[in-house]
């Protein structure tokens, strides 16, 4: 069988075209945003616009990316030998994390120490010292704070991440294993998987959205607001694995993987459209219900102003589509419709993180151009570039992998 990828012609060319659109697109934006340039207090102009889409766009791709290292500890922890078959792909996607992170955090200390206040209010010393509220938060709100736990963070998800990666191919290398090692083996990683996943709980699940997003609407807050951001980023990583696992099997590799594989992703981007309706709904309601005057300020721009429009076309895109189109068990082990599905998914779910970026920082002037979609592009074509590069340097079979077996002979 055939477990080695070479890069295809077609999909070098659309990984270059993809990049240089999007650099083509930056560039564009420094000549004519003015990127450098401070915006009047309480005012916007296209610096703020330059930002907010950067911001936007490498939060974004980079909790996705990152989101496969975590599916991948916790199919471990679970002791699901299922995934093993198409194991190398979501290790692929993670692989991207070093590089989206550096981008990530070197937009986000332009942003802080670069004296953006239209992005980031609380990072000026005038504007807290006014303040009551935001003085109250700045223990952790502050640019040192900030940079150091953004550097933290995106160092252990690396490191972590590749620690994990690294024992999935030394596996290779060592040959097959007995009981005694393959035991070893698997305690190695489940230990890995662990710290990994309370990592991921105590960042993605908590501070790191607060940080990079919500205290962009300083004067709000929502407890539910770390699992809203982690649910939907967690089933657009869900959907970018599906696409590399039908390109892949489309061209004749996977050879193991089966529709019962491709079910049980399905099942992962059903379940988590479903719980991202339900925080969607909780924090919406409870709100509305509250109708404290600092809480509902963040939804009414978004409900009652320019943004009413994409507000709730995220909830028909992200929620009401997967919940109709997945539900159904042979649309979930149908090729074709499973990568219109993850399309929908990944677009919808990029058009939820504007929303929740742009009110806060353009307020009314907010637009969806060719800007905002290059720079996505740039951020697309990244991904397929590293992604294609692993991919086509180490087996698509974790050939050596105790449980798979079990991934061979898996149904459902």
């Amino acid at each position: 069988m055939n477990h080695s990828f070479e890069l295809p012609a077609g999909y070098k060319k659309w990984t270059m075209g993809l990049i240089i659109v999007g650099l083509v697109t930056l560039l564009c934006g420094i000549i004519f945003l003015h990127p450098f340039t401070q915006a009047a207090p309480g005012t916007t102009n296209g610096a703020t616009r330059f930002w907010a889409v950067l911001l936007q766009n490498s939060v974004y791709w980079l909790l996705i990316v990152n989101a496969s290292m975590f599916f991948i500890c916790v199919t471990t922890l679970a002791m699901g030998g299922w995934q093993v078959a198409l194991r190398r792909v979501p290790e692929a996607i993670s692989s991207v994390v070093p590089v989206l992170g550096i981008i990530a955090f070197f937009i986000l200390m332009l942003i802080v120490w670069g004296d953006h206040y239209d992005i980031y209010p609380w990072a000026d010393k005038n504007i807290v010292a006014q303040d009551a509220v935001i003085k109250g938060k700045s223990g952790f709100l502050n640019p040192w704070f900030f940079s150091i736990w953004s550097g933290v963070t995106i160092f252990l998800w690396y490191f972590l991440g590749q620690k994990i990666r690294a024992l999935s191919l030394k596996s290779d290398e060592d040959g097959q294993m007995d009981y005694e090692t393959g035991k070893k083996w698997i305690n190695k990683n489940i230990l890995l998987a662990s710290i990994y996943t309370v990592f991921f709980g105590v960042t993605v699940g908590s501070t790191i959205p607060w940080l990079w997003l919500m205290s962009i609407d300083v004067h709000w807050y929502s407890t539910m607001y770390s699992w809203y951001t982690f649910a939907s980023t967690f089933v657009s990583g869900m959907a970018l694995v599906a696409l590399f696992v039908v390109y892949l099997k489309n061209r004749g590799q996977l050879e193991f993987v089966a529709e019962s594989h491709l079910h049980n992703i399905g099942l992962f981007m059903f379940a988590f459209s479903v719980f991202w309706g339900y925080v969607w709904f909780a924090q919406y309601m409870l709100i509305w219900y509250a109708n404290i005057p600092d809480e509902t300020g963040y939804y009414y721009i978004r409900v009652w102003g320019p943004f009413r429009g994409i507000f709730f076309f995220n909830l028909i895109i992200n929620f009401i589509c997967p919940l109709l189109f997945l539900m159904k068990r042979n649309l979930k082990r149908n090729w074709t419709y499973m990568v219109f599905m993850a399309v929908l998914i990944i677009f919808g779910h990029w058009i939820d993180l504007w929303q929740m970026v742009m009110p806060g920082t353009l307020k009314d002037k907010a637009q969806l151009s060719f800007f905002e979609f290059g720079i996505g592009a740039l951020f697309v074509g990244i991904i397929m570039w590293r992604v294609g590069v692993y991919l086509s340097k180490h087996s698509l079979l974790a050939k050596n992998h105790p449980f798979l077996k079990e991934s061979m002979v898996h149904t459902i």
